[in-house]
């Protein structure tokens, strides 16, 4: 099992499921996938346009080659 995590908008992330599954590729068996909001600290003085947390996707595979295959093309 691989993961793979892109740096990218929820926009991305479902146009890239949905090549996937264009592609054949079957979510639970092929692949998973998590996304992860930007989240905020709004109770420090530090600079609230800096995210605690980055928006990102972290795609899992369950075949190391077709992470090695989604590394290369999406990344």
């Amino acid at each position: 099992m691989q993961q793979v995590t892109l740096f990218i908008d929820v926009n991305k992330t479902l146009d890239i499921i949905h090549e996937l599954r264009k592609q054949g590729w079957v979510q639970h068996v092929d692949f998973d996938f998590a996304y992860y909001k930007p989240e905020y600290d709004n109770f420090t003085y530090t600079n609230n346009y800096e995210p605690i947390q980055e928006r990102k996707a972290i795609f899992t595979f369950y075949n190391d080659s077709n992470a090695s295959y989604f590394a290369l093309k999406w990344q």
